[in-house]
Parts: structure tokens; C-alpha cells; sequence
């Protein structure tokens, strides 16, 4: 008999979570939100994502020849 009463309870929980809607104090969150204005400044903003390797495309592209002949190679 303990079981039902412990369901039922539950059940009560469950829905009193379910459609509680607490007071909400919009202008206190708006501040919480908005934070400071002031920023401190970061190193990383100097620091290129990548780096350039814009000078190196090129620079062996005569030594070697195209890769257009690959099925006439063996291996073996």
C-alpha cells in the first residue's frame, strides 16, 4: 500500500516542477547580461589565424613533374 501513496506523491512533485513559474526580475537579469563595458585588451588579436605560406607555392613547382601519369607507375 506505501507504493501507491509514493506514486501518487511523485506524481504531485513531477507536476508542481512541471507548471511552477517563478517571479522573474527582468530588470536585474538584463544587468546580470550586460556585464561590464570595459574589455580587457587580448594578445591573440595580433596572432594571424594561419600563417602565410602564400611565398612558398611555387617555389619547387618546376623540379617536379605532374602527377598526371599516376596509373603508369608500378609498385613492386
Amino acid at each position: 500500500m506505501g507504493r501507491g501513496r509514493q506514486k501518487a506523491k511523485a506524481t504531485k512533485q513531477a507536476r508542481d516542477i512541471k507548471y511552477y513559474s517563478p517571479n522573474t526580475d527582468y530588470s536585474a537579469l538584463q544587468k546580470e547580461l550586460g556585464g561590464s563595458t570595459r574589455r580587457a585588451p587580448s594578445h591573440y588579436s595580433e596572432i594571424p589565424a594561419e600563417p602565410d605560406y602564400s611565398a612558398y607555392e611555387d617555389k619547387y613547382a618546376d623540379q617536379f613533374d605532374d602527377d598526371d601519369d599516376v596509373n603508369s607507375r608500378r609498385i613492386g
